[in-house]
This record gives structure tokens, sequence and C-alpha cells, in this order.
């Protein structure tokens, strides 16, 4: 009685797999560079995807990123507590950091009290208004992004998406 049944889960199992490499759920990528000395693996960092319609412009976190309410930088961030290397089943970072910290979206609750009560977190931005072209402005260096700054970036009427280069941009902050 049992073989049928398991026959029956064998197949499923064929079917998802075959279907999880389709143009709507593509596979997860393969590519890597390997060291011919070592044979040390390193993974292909993207910054372009889907042929050029999605741009990551993500910095990635470093230790002396700028980071709100630090002069010093983001500081140590990341902890491995449970490590294969140390007999864990599985490998479980810890992150601890500002949410000011790095490329952020503001939550509608950042700057209105009654907005963040009411739990108008980022997970309540809807991704459409997020995804899409957008204009890139430069920011003056010596200036915080201010009402009177805004005026004065001369913003079009009608632009959805607004990505603000900062004096980040000049201290080099690491992608």
């Amino acid at each position: 009685m049992s073989s049928p049944l398991l026959l029956l889960l064998l197949s499923t199992a064929v079917t998802v797999a075959a279907a999880a490499s389709t143009s709507a759920y593509p596979s997860v990528p393969t590519d890597c560079t390997v060291s011919p000395a070592d044979d040390e693996l390193v993974p292909v960092r993207r910054e372009v995807y889907g042929g050029g319609r999605i741009f990551d412009i993500s910095h990635r976190y470093a230790i002396d990123m700028p980071s709100f309410w630090s002069t010093d930088g983001l500081g140590q961030f990341l902890w491995l507590p449970y490590s294969m290397k140390n007999g864990s089943l599985a490998n479980n970072s810890v992150m601890k950091m500002h949410t000011h910290a790095g490329t952020h979206v503001d939550a509608p609750g950042h700057m209105i009290d009654r907005y963040f009560d009411a739990g108008f977190d980022v997970d309540t931005l809807d991704l459409e208004v997020l995804n899409g072209p957008a204009l890139l402005v430069d920011v003056p260096r010596d200036s915080n992004i201010t009402a009177q700054v805004m005026e004065s970036l001369k913003i079009p009427k009608g632009v959805r998406r607004v990505l603000f280069r900062t004096l980040n941009t000049d201290r080099q902050v690491q992608l």
C-alpha cells in the first residue's frame, strides 16, 4: 500500500523540480569563480538583474559605514553564534544595527508619530511605488535634505521616484 503513495510523492517531487527552473521561478544561479590554487568559491556579485530592468543600488554593509547616532560608523553588526564549523547543524547569523544605516527607505511612521503608532512600517509600502524609472539628483554636499534644499533641486512635477546622491557617495561607501 505504501508503494503507490511513494511513487506519487516521487512524481510530485519531479514535477516540482521541473517547475522550479521555469522563467517564472528561475533556478538558483550556480555561477561562481573558483580559484585553481585553493578551490576557494567566490560568489559573483550582481547589481543588474532581469536584462537591465532592475538595478540594485544597495550599499554593502561594512563596519565603517556611516550610521545614524554614531560618529564611528556601524561597528560590529553581524555575529555567527551558531556555526557548522563549531558543530551546529546550520549557520545562523545575528544582525543588530540601526535602520538608518546603509541604503534604506524611511517608513511613513518615521517622521509622523501617529503613523508610527498606527503601524505604518516599511512593510506597508506598496512595492510598485519602489520599482520603476527614477530621477537621480545631486544633493548639495554641505546640506541636509531640507524643504529648502528640496525646492532648490527643482524636481519636475509628475516624477514618482527620486534617488538622492548625497555626501556618502563622495565618502565612497563601499558597494
